[in-house]
């Protein structure tokens, strides 16, 4: 199943889970704010998450404590 993801930084407490469980996927701004980086995304959500980090999206949805990240099989926008 091809899934896009995108993070409510609202929520995001800057834990840095899911940049240790998916780095591909997720990078942190300079204020430690998660963000979805993969292929250029820029957090939008537009971008399908290649199959082959399927897993890892899976961990970092997993980890993180306040389940800010946010999957869906369409794109956000």
């Amino acid at each position: 199943m091809i899934l896009f993801a995108s993070v409510n930084q609202e929520e995001c407490i800057a834990c840095g889970a899911c940049n240790s469980a998916a780095p591909d996927i997720f990078d942190l701004d300079d204020s430690g704010i998660a963000t979805v980086v993969f292929a250029g995304d820029n957090n939008r959500g537009v971008t399908a998450i290649a199959e082959e980090l399927q897993e890892e999206l899976q961990e970092a949805f997993d980890s993180c404590p306040t389940q800010c990240i946010q999957l869906a099989e369409s794109p956000f926008a």
